[in-house]
């Protein structure tokens, strides 16, 4: 049974790395991200290098690759190894990157991934000035579970003078984050 999980998603890997078809990778790489969320399946997708392939997504223009990819990556990163092997990847820009996305889904996955990826270690760049400020107004959303998510990283992820500098900052600017779209 085991032997089969591994041969099934390699046979997934090879299958997106083999297509030309645009709907073929998204329904692939969906596919991976849902075999993320188990964690029997951590090792087998370290080895087919998944979290090279999520990681190498987020910079693609098509929204659901990305969407899919960002998913994946939170799936997988509540296991200590597959988030140390994103920070040491230097994942942590591109799904920073992701909250500017106008994908709601990306969005929520991308703050929810950044939270997980928080350790003592990788607080200050998870935690930097422009993810404050992005959290901030996502606080502000009319979207409740984008408002609520951004909230609870302020309060559970952010130290008080974090979220004060980021509110004086907000005060003398327009230009931010654009809000994804509902």
């Amino acid at each position: 049974m085991e032997l089969g999980r591994l041969e099934y998603l390699q046979a997934l890997v090879t299958e997106f790395q083999a297509t030309d078809s645009t709907e073929a990778k998204e329904q692939v790489l969906a596919n991976l991200a849902n075999f993320a969320y188990d964690p029997k399946n951590y090792e087998y997708l370290r080895q087919l290098q998944v979290l090279d392939l999520f990681l190498d997504m987020l910079t693609e223009d098509n929204e659901t690759l990305v969407e899919f990819a960002i998913g994946g990556l939170c799936n997988l990163c509540l296991d200590k190894t597959n988030k140390d092997y994103i920070l040491e990847a230097n994942g942590v820009e591109p799904i920073i990157n992701c909250l500017s996305s106008p994908n709601e889904e990306t969005v929520v996955s991308a703050v929810t991934t950044l939270m997980f990826l928080t350790t003592p270690q990788s607080r200050q760049q998870t935690t930097a000035l422009p993810v404050v400020e992005c959290m901030l107004r996502f606080s502000l959303s009319a979207n409740r579970r984008l408002s609520n998510l951004a909230s609870v990283f302020l309060e559970d992820y952010c130290t008080p003078p974090q979220v004060e500098e980021a509110r004086n900052l907000s005060k003398h600017t327009a230009v931010g984050i654009p809000l994804p779209k509902d």
